[in-house]
């Protein structure tokens, strides 16, 4: 019985920080990707309050970034994002796992996040992540064009503990 080719394997993604003169590209993806995108600055701000800012790259194109805020004994997910033709590939859950080893690296003992109620495969991400959901805020995203607000849930993973740090 003869078997069909398999697909090329894809190129692997680099990662690196978030560069200041990525920011233009950046927004424009997190224009494509959100229904309420950050805005070139909220990026430029982040990079200058020193959180840490992470970019993928598959050849020299962006597919996923994301940013993670450090704060005294904890870190809060900012953005985590993946291109459309780069999902369900993995590059999320490395994403997500690099932060969480940095939130480690520098003391954190809990990351929280918030995500979108609606967004069923972020939410099952980040809790096969070992993300538990703590709590929901109503109305909390931006108006759509018909003007309504979708609530987010928050969600909490602890990593401080020695047992629980296997990231």
């Amino acid at each position: 019985m003869a078997s069909l080719p398999k697909p090329p394997m894809p190129a692997p993604v680099a990662w690196r920080p978030l560069r200041g003169a990525d920011v233009p590209y950046v927004a424009a993806l997190e224009a494509q990707i959100h229904a309420a995108p950050w805005t070139p600055g909220n990026f430029r701000d982040a990079l200058a309050a020193g959180y840490s800012a992470l970019v993928g790259e598959r050849e020299g194109r962006v597919v996923a970034y994301g940013v993670l805020m450090l704060g005294p004994g904890e870190a809060q997910l900012l953005n985590l994002s993946v291109v459309p033709d780069a999902r369900r590939a993995g590059l999320g859950r490395t994403l997500l796992d690099r932060f969480l080893r940095e939130a480690v690296r520098l003391g954190a003992e809990h990351v929280f996040l918030e995500v979108r109620v609606g967004n069923a495969s972020a939410i099952a991400l980040y809790e096969q992540a070992g993300f538990e959901r703590v709590a929901r805020r109503a109305a909390y995203y931006p108006p759509d064009a018909a003007g309504w607000r979708e609530d987010a849930l928050v969600m909490r993973r602890g990593v401080g503990s020695p047992e629980i740090r296997g990231v």
